[in-house]
C-alpha cells in the first residue's frame, strides 16, 4: 500500500499508524510518496532548502513538515519490526516544483518557481540539460538508499509532460543506472517503460495497458490501476474526501477484480504484487486516511494474498462486516458502505 505524504504532510506517529493498519491485513510492502509539487518530505544532508524551502508548504497552503533522516529510520525500523519493507520515492523528472523552488540552478533558467499549493500536474521539470541534475539525484538517491534497508528505490516517472521525450528516456536511464550503483533496485511508474529497462526494473501500472510494454522488455509489473486500487477515489458522488477522475471506487468494486485479468498483455507470471495507494491532495488528518482506506484496504489485502478461483463477493462482505466491530474498539474512523452488512 502507498501513502503520499508530499501533497499533505503526515507525522511519524500518524505514518506509524497507517503502517499498524497495514500489519494487522498483512500488507508487506510500504510506499511512502516523499516528494511532489507541493512539498519535499525528507531531509538531504548538502541540500538543507529541499526542506526549509521545498518541506514548508502543502496543498492548499496548508502546514508542512518534513522528516529528519532520523525520523526517516524510525518510520523504517517501525515497518521492518512488523515485516513491512518500506519503499520510498523520490519522484522524477517531473512533479518536482518543491525542489525547483528550494534550488533555482535545477532550473533550465536558474530562476527559482514560486511554490505551489495547488493539484495540477506535469508542469515541472528538472533541467536535462545540466549536469548538476544529475549530481543532485545522485546526491539525493545515495542518501535514501543508505537509509533504506530495504531492495527498492522508487523513482516516479509519471505524469513528465514539461520534459520533452529525449530528456525524459534519459533522466530515467541515468536514473536506473544511479540506483543500481547504489545497491537498489528500481520501480518507476508505467511511463518509464519508453527507456531501456534492466530487467531487475519493476515497473508501476497505474492508468491502462501502458505496463504491457513492459513485459516486452523483460520487467515485472506492480499492479495498481487507479480505476481499481486507488483509494483516493470517492466511495461514491456522496463520499465528502476523494476524487473522481478515474471513477467512483465502492467497496465491491475494490474488491471483485483480478490483477492477472485486469490489463491487455500483462499476466499471472508479469505481476509481481499489487498495491493500493492513497494520494493525499484531499486527505489531511489521520482520520482522513481511516476514513478512505477503511474498509476497502482488507480487500486489496486479499487480492494481493489469495487465489481467485477462491474469492467471492457474497462470502467476503460478511467476513469483512465483523470488521467494523474491531475498528470501533479501536476508535478508528472508517466508511459505514451501505453495501456491507454490519452487525
Amino acid at each position: 500500500a502507498m501513502l503520499d505524504v508530499a501533497r499533505h504532510f503526515f507525522s511519524v506517529a500518524d505514518v506509524e499508524h497507517y503502517i499498524d493498519l497495514l500489519a494487522y491485513y498483512k500488507f508487506n510492502h510500504f510506499h511512502l510518496h516523499l516528494t511532489d509539487d507541493q512539498g519535499w518530505r525528507l531531509a538531504i544532508d548538502g541540500w538543507p532548502k529541499l526542506t526549509t524551502v521545498g518541506g514548508s508548504t502543502a496543498v492548499g497552503g496548508d502546514a508542512g513538515g518534513y522528516y529528519t533522516q532520523a525520523d526517516y529510520r524510525a518510520i523504517v525500523a517501525y515497518a521492518q519490526a512488523r515485516y513491512i519493507t518500506v519503499v520510498p520515492e523520490i519522484d522524477l523528472p517531473g512533479h518536482s516544483n518543491a525542489a525547483l523552488a528550494s534550488y533555482p540552478e535545477l532550473n533550465c533558467d536558474g530562476v527559482a518557481p514560486a511554490l505551489y499549493t495547488g493539484t495540477e500536474v506535469g508542469f515541472s521539470s528538472f533541467c536535462g540539460n545540466k549536469e548538476l541534475t544529475f549530481s543532485f539525484l545522485t546526491d539525493v538517491i545515495k542518501a535514501v538508499a543508505a537509509l533504506t534497508p530495504g531492495p527498492y528505490i522508487h523513482i516516479g516517472g509519471d505524469e513528465s509532460k514539461a520534459t520533452n521525450s529525449d530528456d525524459y528516456v534519459r533522466f530515467v536511464e541515468r536514473a536506473q543506472s544511479i540506483v543500481a550503483a547504489a545497491g537498489k533496485q528500481m520501480i518507476g511508474w508505467e511511463e518509464i517503460v519508453a527507456g531501456h529497462l534492466l530487467p531487475t526494473t519493476l515497473v508501476q501500472d497505474w492508468n491502462g495497458d501502458i505496463a504491457a510494454k513492459a513485459v516486452a522488455q523483460g520487467s515485472k509489473v506492480i499492479v495498481s490501476t487507479a480505476s481499481k486500487a486507488y483509494m483516493d477515489m470517492k466511495y461514491d458522488s456522496n463520499t465528502p474526501l476523494g476524487q473522481n477522475w478515474a471513477g467512483l471506487i465502492n467497496v465491491k468494486e475494490g474488491y471483485t477484480w483480478d490483477p492477472a485479468t485486469l490489463l491487455t498483455g500483462i499476466g499471472e507470471a508479469d505481476i509481481v504484487g499489487v498495491e493500493a495507494a492513497l494520494w493525499t491532495e484531499t486527505i489531511r488528518t489521520r482520520s482522513d486516511i481511516e476514513y478512505m482506506t477503511l474498509p476497502r484496504l482488507p480487500g486489496y489485502a486479499e487480492i494481493g494474498w489469495s487465489v481467485a478461483a477462491g474469492r467471492t463477493w457474497a462470502e467476503y462482505k460478511s467476513r469483512l462486516s465483523l470488521q467494523g466491530a474491531r475498528w470501533e474498539a479501536m476508535g478508528v474512523n472508517f466508511y459505514r458502505s451501505p453495501e456491507i452488512p454490519w452487525p
